[in-house]
This record gives structure tokens, sequence and C-alpha cells, in this order.
């Protein structure tokens, strides 16, 4: 029997950041165009009111025009703000709004207006490698993981990826926070 190498949190997140900025634009588009057709179906997504998506970037799945069509939908459509103290909150993204880049040269909204957790009833969370049971590894510095720990049982959450960023194994620590769905093309 071969011996298994597992690989320590740093050594995926390399291989992955290489893998989402190597695939091809057509491919990422297709597959979150797919990625997007599930979630919309999923009653959870059907039955929110109000959605917190993540602003893709770096070759994230694309989440803008899901946050459009969700809009469009009747949605209330909230996006993570981060704060220097490493907290995300969930603020309004409204119409027309004004988005700058904060401090991670993620896009936010210009004008902060933040919602209570308590009202989120699904949140779309990103991940660089997820695996089937919902264990999630994200870029490094515990935004998320903070976050979902500060969410009602009731809000649903959902994460979203391509295909080669599910592995069979994710090194977790006793302060890493599972999602409860993983959506992937």
């Amino acid at each position: 029997m071969g011996t298994r190498v597992l690989l320590t949190k740093q050594q995926i997140r390399s291989k992955i950041l290489l893998k989402l900025k190597t695939q091809k634009e057509e491919e990422r588009n297709r597959k979150s165009r797919i990625i997007e057709k599930k979630l919309f179906r999923s009653s959870c997504f059907k039955k929110a009111k109000i959605v917190m998506f993540y602003i893709s970037f770096g070759g994230e799945v694309n989440t803008k025009d899901m946050i459009k069509k969700a809009k469009k939908s009747g949605k209330i459509v909230t996006v993570p703000v981060c704060e220097k103290n490493r907290i995300i909150k969930a603020c309004l993204l409204g119409g027309r709004e004004r988005l700058v880049k904060g401090p991670y040269g993620i896009l936010e909204p210009v004008t902060k207006q933040c919602v209570n957790l308590g009202y989120l009833n699904l949140v779309i969370v990103p991940g660089l490698a997820f695996n089937k049971q919902g264990k999630r590894l994200g870029r490094g510095k515990g935004y998320y993981d903070r976050f979902l720990k500060k969410l009602s049982k009731k809000t649903a959450t959902i994460g979203l990826a391509y295909d080669f960023q599910i592995l069979p194994r994710i090194p977790t620590t006793s302060t890493d926070v599972n999602v409860g769905r993983i959506i992937f093309s």
C-alpha cells in the first residue's frame, strides 16, 4: 500500500490559486452559469428573501450575474464588507450602488448600510477548496470562519466551487466552520 501524502493548508491554497488563475475564461464562464442554474433551482435560494453573495475576484466562481439576477427576481442582496478588525459585515447592495476596492482589493459598496445577521436567509460563501461534507478552506485570514460562527442556525450557507476545488480531504482546525452545502461544476 502506498503512503498517503496529506497536503498542508498552504500547499492546497497554492495549488488551487494557480488553477484559478490559469483556468480559461470560457471554461470559468461556462461552469459559473451551470453553478448559477443549480443555485437558483435550490429550494433554500427560492425561499430566501435576503441573500448575501460574495463579489467574485481572482478567478472565483463568477457571482456578478447571479447578483443581478437575484435582485431582478426580488431578492434583497447584501455583500461582505471587511472591517480592519477582521470582521465581515453584511451590507446592502443597492440598485446603482457604486463599488470601490476594499482592504484586500475586493469590491464593496461605497455606502455601508449594514443588515443585522439575524435577517439573512442564505449566505453564499467563497472558498479555495471544499470537501463534499462542507469543510471549507479559505484564504487563511479567518474572516469567513468568524462570520459564519455568528450566523443563526436558521441561516442556510452554500459554498460555490469549480470541480477542481472539491477535494477528498480538507485539513481543518477547531476554528474552521463548515458550510451547509456545496454547489459545483
